[in-house]
């Protein structure tokens, strides 16, 4: 993943910064609990296509 394109990416809910999880090819936001998947590099920013966190994994991100 590009580190310039991090640098930029915002939630495109509440454009909360994102969570970078290289392992399982996420953008995550805590604030949403959402994770973003990222799919051949590109990341697929659509709240419909999110994936739902619980409590649990956002708190493991700290």
């Amino acid at each position: 993943m590009d580190t310039k394109l991090l640098d930029i990416l915002v939630c495109p809910l509440c454009k909360s910064p994102l969570v970078y999880r290289k392992a399982e090819q996420e953008l995550v936001c805590k604030a949403d609990k959402l994770a973003f998947r990222i799919r051949d590099g590109i990341p697929v920013m659509l709240a419909d296509e999110a994936r739902k966190m619980t409590a649990e994994e956002v708190d493991q991100l700290r």
